[in-house]
């Protein structure tokens, strides 16, 4: 199938558009290269099955390939970037999903959008079910990408009732491994750089907020079968094992060997206390969980951000 990832140059793009290449797909790559690596992608260039294409989504969609599939993963998903720009990133997912659902009408192409946990807010169901309807604060500093990616399943849900689309839709939960940028100020990059450098580890609140951590190899398995799956969706795909902030730090401070000492600030506003997915659904229609347990991702994880250190990139 010719397969367009957008987002591909990022931390979950790039593993997908590799996955999908090995398969032996067409994989077309568009990224605006905001927080996508060149770097990530590098590897492939060398393939004559993959290419990239340098757009952002919020600019009209003019291409002269056809499409079987479209991913949709373009958007900044860690707080600091997508706060930089607040306005761009509620563009990105209204303007710009109308532009890739647009080119998923007239493609004929299945299209799959990944939203995130973060449409559920701050919980006050646990863990948190696809009937969940969330817990938004829509004023607040996060919800242009919360808020925005709510929006998103919507636009999706009328394309697909007024246009009969094939739509996915996937509801991701927090993911890590290689390829993650060091300075994305989500809490495992964030740790395992100041453990690797003997920084002190900064733990908003008590540290006794939790949060499930998906292996992303796991996670583009997922993102896969729901793709070729009947389910439309929303779905959740994440790893029901849960962890408090303070057990994470332990964590990365033993496999790191670190002389890091634990920092205590103030917790950022809108942060959710709680966060785990019921994934009886992903079981039940697509036959996936995750397979990769915690210790063992952090240990290749944290062997990536070695060789980020040691290459000075």
């Amino acid at each position: 199938m010719k397969i367009l990832v957008t987002g591909g140059a990022g931390f979950i793009g790039s593993h997908l558009c590799r996955s999908l290449l090995q398969k032996g797909h067409y994989v077309f790559c568009m990224d605006n290269f905001f927080t996508g690596k060149a770097r990530n992608i590098l590897d492939l260039e060398k393939n004559s099955k993959f290419k990239i294409i340098p757009h952002d989504i919020t600019k009209p969609i003019k291409l002269k390939e056809h499409f079987d599939r479209i991913y949709n993963l373009a958007c900044p998903a860690s707080p600091p970037a997508y706060q930089f720009d607040s306005i761009k990133t509620i563009k990105t997912n209204t303007l710009g999903v109308m532009n890739i659902l647009e080119l998923a009408r007239l493609n004929g192409a299945r299209v799959l959008q990944t939203s995130t946990s973060e449409i559920y807010g701050d919980p006050l169901e646990h863990p948190q079910k696809e009937t969940y309807r969330g817990n938004v604060n829509t004023l607040g500093p996060r919800a242009c990408y919360d808020e925005g990616k709510r929006v998103a399943e919507t636009l999706f849900m009328d394309y697909h009732r007024k246009y009969n689309l094939q739509i996915r839709i996937a509801r991701i939960f927090n993911t890590y491994g290689p390829s993650m940028d060091k300075d994305d100020g989500r809490v495992v990059s964030n740790f395992i750089m100041q453990a690797l450098n003997h920084k002190p580890i900064t733990i908003y609140g008590n540290g006794n907020q939790t949060r499930s951590f998906c292996y992303v190899s796991d996670l583009v398995e997922g993102l896969y079968k729901l793709m070729e799956s009947d389910s439309m969706g929303p779905i959740n795909l994440g790893n029901p094992g849960e962890f408090t902030m303070l057990e994470l730090a332990h964590k990365v401070i033993k496999l790191t060997n670190s002389k890091s000492k634990i920092e205590y600030k103030e917790l950022p506003i809108d942060d959710p206390t709680k966060r785990k997915p019921e994934i009886s659904l992903a079981k039940k229609l697509l036959g996936w969980e995750p397979k990769i347990l915690l210790e063992e991702g952090l240990k290749k994880t944290i062997d990536y951000f070695r060789w980020i250190i040691k290459n000075k990139l």
